[in-house]
């Protein structure tokens, strides 16, 4: 008898196996990397004409400006509300777990990461540089917030313009079904992706570097399951009504890749394929929700941002007031659209609170050794909440579509 085994279970082979191999054979797992970085090459180049393709669709094929309003609305409100819990559930777990007591500079190898030390964008310069000034530009450079505004244009246009724009809105229409191909033919190379992708850095990172710092991984981790389990479960069951566990399960294959890539925008195209076909989500609310949400929704980043806060403050011995923690809260939830597209922004994001608090910018180094392990697994809950926050809007509009079980 033929054993076939489905995308998820293919996947999930491949991690596990990438944390055998990587645990071990150590560093000299590193002849995987190539693979890894050919699946990377392959995501990046459908993004741009995945999200340009789809958005043109979804706006033009939703024809009614109102209910694109509606939908940007819920969209933009339930990212910020979900990462303002984000951040007090951070907070919670790291000053029930203490992360920063009983850990000395000794054990810890310090160095300030190039990123933390970057200027961050505010939220108003934000907002401005997403009108691109040319658009082939935006394309050419993979600018998602650029893209987004550059579809929604043609989309809204198209359907202005009425029967004279059908043509445009064909072509865009067999585009995004081409994009839709490419995005399948490219999954069918996931697993040895993730198998790259995800040994080396298992192979990278010894108990030497991890245990003095097991607490905040630990701390991160949890608070991480705990947002997904508790907000989004409630989420995608009182909105989206959806049971949580057909949610988590359509959305587990992208979920993996998020937590080997430690790449939002680079798992874009695998996340819109698992909400459409597993979730049940239709195109015009999915290619407008998603792409946003790998820009400006950072749940996972703002439980790191908690996370790190009492860590620092419980390593340099510091107090923090009511007021600081309301501050953080704050900052996080608007430095998640501040901080949007630029590189390294769990660490710019870190370094505009810490400032904000007056703590010392040191701290930063103190877990730039295992920003990796947290990035991963951060990247997944911004993922699955970009997802959810698909669900919830398509329950709401009282638009989905029937799912077909694939094997």
């Amino acid at each position: 008898m033929k054993i076939k085994f489905n995308l998820i279970t293919q996947i999930f082979i491949a991690f596990v196996l990438a944390i055998i191999l990587g645990s071990i054979f150590g560093s000299s797992i590193d002849f995987l990397k190539p693979f890894g970085d050919l699946f990377l090459r392959l995501i990046k180049f459908i993004i741009a004409p995945l999200i340009l393709s789809t958005l043109v669709v979804g706006v033009a094929g939703t024809s009614d400006p109102k209910q694109l309003g509606r939908m940007g609305i819920k969209t933009i409100v339930y990212y910020l509300v979900t990462t303002a819990i984000a951040i007090i559930i951070g907070l919670a777990v790291a000053f029930i777990l203490s992360p920063g007591k009983g850990i000395t500079i000794s054990k810890i190898g310090l160095s300030v990461p190039e990123a933390a030390t970057q200027e961050p964008q505010s939220a108003i310069t934000t907002i401005l540089t997403i009108i691109p000034e040319n658009p082939f530009m935006a394309l050419a450079a993979g600018n998602i917030l650029q893209i987004i505004f550059f579809a929604l244009f043609i989309g809204l246009a198209i359907t202005f313009v009425g029967a004279k724009a059908q043509p445009v809105y064909r072509f865009f229409e067999g585009f995004a079904e081409v994009m839709y191909k490419i995005t399948n033919i490219v999954m069918k190379v996931a697993p040895i992706g993730i198998l790259g992708l995800l040994a080396p850095v298992v192979g990278q990172y010894g108990l030497s570097v991890l245990l003095p710092l097991v607490k905040v991984i630990a701390a991160v981790y949890i608070a991480c399951i705990l947002h997904a389990a508790i907000v989004y479960s409630s989420a995608v069951k009182i909105w989206g009504r959806m049971s949580p566990i057909t949610f988590f399960k359509g959305i587990s294959p992208a979920a993996l890749v998020a937590f080997s890539t430690a790449s939002s925008a680079g798992t874009l195209p695998v996340t819109i394929k698992n909400t459409n076909e597993n979730l049940g989500v239709p195109n015009k609310i999915s290619s407008f929700v998603l792409p946003l949400g790998a820009t400006i929704n950072m749940d996972g980043t703002a439980i790191y941002q908690g996370v790190a806060v009492v860590f620092i403050a419980q390593f340099y011995n510091l107090n923090l007031s009511f007021t600081q923690l309301l501050t953080v809260v704050l900052i996080t939830v608007l430095a998640s659209i501040g901080t949007a597209g630029v590189p390294g922004a769990g660490l710019i994001m870190l370094a505009m609170v810490l400032t904000s608090v007056n703590m010392p910018l040191e701290g930063i180094a103190l877990i730039a050794g295992i920003d990796r392990i947290l990035d991963m697994m951060r990247t997944t809950v911004n993922i699955v909440g970009d997802a959810s926050a698909a669900v919830v809007v398509a329950g709401t509009e009282k638009d989905r579509i029937e799912v077909i079980p694939t094997e």
